[in-house]
């Protein structure tokens, strides 16, 4: 990881196209700008583990949902 200091108005920039400039800094808050063409996704790091965890979980059956999946198929066999 590259670690870098930047003052408000400072950039830096990702490979030919992405700019990354410090907008604002508000005790522990600072904002960040960032330009990057449309085709480069840029997301928020811990909105990306939400969603990540959420899909898992959703793609994880509950043990009561297998166990009532699983009665229910076995009545329809009868």
């Amino acid at each position: 990881m590259l670690v870098l200091s930047r003052r408000v108005g400072e950039s830096i920039v990702i490979g030919d196209d992405v700019t990354v400039t410090i907008l604002e800094v508000r005790g522990d808050i600072v904002r960040v700008g960032i330009d990057a063409p449309r085709s480069v996704a840029v997301h928020r790091a811990e909105l990306l583990e939400q969603l990540g965890t959420s899909n898992r979980e959703a793609a994880s059956p509950s043990d009561d949902a297998v166990a009532s999946l699983s009665e229910a198929l076995r009545g329809k066999q009868d």
